[in-house]
């Protein structure tokens, strides 16, 4: 009865630290912005409407053609598909953004059948793969910030760096922040427990 009641607390433990661990990660990544030269800056998608990025998605080219005009990286990867019923993709709606941000069509490569993180960012090897892109700078929301790093070092990439789009302009409640950091944990559980296996 004594190991049943040591083996009972330890899962109580471990679900309750293992999450809370996660948690303190995704929160100290989204406030660390890696501004750090790489092979390629990498934008995820986010809606789009009709060819218009959602607020959500400008803010994430946005820092992304900042990025480009510093000079932290002469290659910016656009990704997302489409839902069903879209004419564009968010890939394609993110690289014609680009464009009058003053990215150069040239400088911009795309990913545009990704449905999900993981989806896009397995494709974004791909591309990197064909074109000697051995790092990239992350960006997306600042809660995102912390799974996408782990993806990226998972698929292989040398440096993964994360700068998030600053959503300051928004006005996001603490409510929204708060559930934005229980689907992270939620997100990267399963990822390490399930989609990495």
């Amino acid at each position: 009865m004594k190991r049943v009641r040591i083996l009972v607390l330890a899962l109580i433990v471990l679900v309750v630290a293992y999450p809370t661990w996660i948690g303190i990660q995704v929160w100290m990544q989204s406030h660390h912005d890696e501004l750090h030269s790489a092979d390629a800056i990498v934008v995820l998608g986010a809606a789009q409407y009709d060819g218009v990025p959602s607020p959500v998605f400008k803010a994430r080219l946005d820092q992304a053609a900042f990025l480009y005009n510093e000079g932290f990286s002469a290659v910016v990867i656009v990704t997302g598909g489409k839902q069903p019923g879209d004419r564009f993709t968010e890939a394609g709606a993110g690289s014609a953004y680009l464009e009058t941000q003053g990215v150069p069509a040239d400088a911009i490569l795309g990913e545009d059948k990704g449905q999900t993180t993981l989806e896009s960012l397995e494709k974004v090897r791909d591309i990197a793969t064909e074109n000697d892109i051995d790092s990239v700078l992350m960006v997306s929301d600042p809660m995102h910030s912390e799974r996408l790093k782990r993806i990226g070092s998972d698929l292989g990439f040398n440096d993964v760096y994360a700068s998030p789009a600053s959503y300051v302009d928004l006005n996001r409640s603490r409510l929204t922040k708060a559930k934005e950091l229980i689907h992270e944990i939620g997100s990267i559980v399963l990822y390490q427990f399930i989609d990495r296996w």
